[in-house]
């Protein structure tokens, strides 16, 4: 392995890359020693070919060769223009184990894809050793923002590297990987610290109740996410009432305010203070202007509704996190109210869409639904604009009878606030 990292490494320096695909990934494979390199193949649209009648022999076994070369080790590129060969936007990797030599042929190559917004990895037997490695390389590709890793459980959970707080992904699958409860736990971690994730599949992954729990303290202070699934484990009534938390009014924890407090004393210090004596002679001057133009203020019309709404919406915030004001704030500093003692936040409103499909949730745990969208729907006018709240909650093949009184007072609250009307097969859904 090493003999053919120096040999890829000793090559890469004398080879620029073209930024085509075809012409740089076989040219890498030679220079590293990857002697059987797999094709490089146009991912085809789909398609559904109607049946032919048989030929000869010949045309039989061409026939056979051509539906079976799938099985074959090789990389389909999805391009923007099929007529571009430098417009690969999509990488399909399916079916072939991903060695470390293959890996940093990939690391050379993928970069130079200007267009790459996708990669797609299914059942490529990626060991762990290997996974940072692979979150290092996608983080050098400008605009890759969804990556697929299914089918790829790993003997020790670290699938949280791809979730770090300077991950630039916007979604994610980790479908069918076993992360199980364990895995769960990391990936919480992850998520309550990322601010870049839109989507997140997590189903098929032996997460029980426990699992669903640490979810949902990621949730807590995340605010990117807006569609999470869970579908097809095993969560039950305890887990989705944790889950359901989340998106109602919480307290904050002792760490969390203490966090709160850090936050708003670095604000108070970042805030630039105004020297005295300029601040005095700034204030002479002003109110010798408004002497000045007192008339000509007398005279003006007060300011319309419309016009001061728009200016309050152009007024910056009192505190921006970071340099960049386009930077939504950390969500510990949302308005709080106090309840007994304790700081409460708003909750998760950012999260529209939650599959819990095929689980163990009963009229339990749906009612713990309920009496969260019942909490959303006190506050009619979010903080932040479009945070509307949940929109979707996918709970077909779960223990809810089609006749339960809790999922038709479930079906009257998101159809409030869902601004779009449901189709006849996704209201059958609900109960199924």
């Amino acid at each position: 392995m090493k003999s053919a990292g120096r040999k890829a490494e000793q090559g890469a320096e004398d080879y620029p890359c073209t930024g085509l695909l075809e012409q740089d990934f076989p040219e890498f494979c030679a220079r590293a020693g990857i002697a059987a390199a797999p094709r490089i193949t146009l991912r085809p649209p789909p398609s559904f070919p109607a049946e032919e009648e048989p030929g000869e022999l010949a045309e039989v076994l061409a026939g056979i060769e051509h539906k079976y070369r799938c099985l074959q080790p090789r990389i389909q590129v999805e391009r923007g223009d099929p007529e571009d060969p430098h417009s690969a936007r999509a990488l399909f990797l399916r079916g072939w184990k991903l060695e470390e030599e293959m890996l940093g042929v990939l690391s050379r190559c993928l970069p130079a894809l200007g267009g790459l917004q996708a990669v797609h990895l299914w059942q490529v037997g990626l060991s762990e050793r290997l996974l940072p490695a692979l979150a290092a390389l996608l983080a050098r590709c400008p605009r890759l923002r969804t990556l697929s890793l299914e089918g790829n459980p790993l003997a020790e959970p670290a699938f949280h590297a791809l979730m770090g707080s300077d991950s630039a992904l916007a979604h994610l699958s980790l479908r069918n990987n076993s992360l199980g409860d364990a895995g769960a736990r990391l990936v919480g971690q992850s998520l309550g610290a990322n601010r870049s994730l839109v989507s997140l599949v997590l189903s098929f992954n032996r997460i029980s109740d426990l699992g669903a729990g640490y979810i949902a303290q990621g949730l807590r202070l995340n605010r990117s996410l807006l569609s999470l699934s869970l579908a097809s484990n095993d969560i039950g009534d305890a887990g989705a009432g944790r889950l359901a938390e989340v998106l109602a009014p919480f307290a904050l924890t002792h760490a969390e305010a203490v966090e709160r407090r850090r936050l708003l004393l670095g604000c108070s210090q970042s805030t630039p203070r105004e020297p005295e004596g300029q601040s005095e002679g700034l204030r002479g001057h002003s109110l010798l202007g408004k002497q000045s133009k007192a008339p000509l203020k007398k005279k003006q019309e007060p300011p319309r509704k419309e016009e001061a709404k728009q200016q309050k919406r152009r007024d910056p915030p009192l505190c921006v996190q970071g340099s960049d004001r386009a930077e939504a704030p950390h969500p510990l500093l949302e308005e709080v109210r106090q309840l007994q003692g304790s700081l409460v936040l708003p909750g998760n409103r950012a999260l529209l869409n939650l599959n819990l499909s095929h689980n163990r949730v009963t009229e339990r745990g749906l009612g713990a639904f309920v009496a969260a969208l019942e909490e959303q729907r006190r506050d009619e006018e979010p903080q932040v604009p479009g945070r509307r709240g949940l929109l979707r909650l996918a709970l077909e093949k779960n223990r809810v009878p089609p006749s339960s009184p809790a999922l038709a007072r479930l079906r009257e609250l998101l159809a409030l606030q869902d601004p779009l009307p449901k189709s006849p097969e996704e209201e059958q859904d609900w109960g199924a």
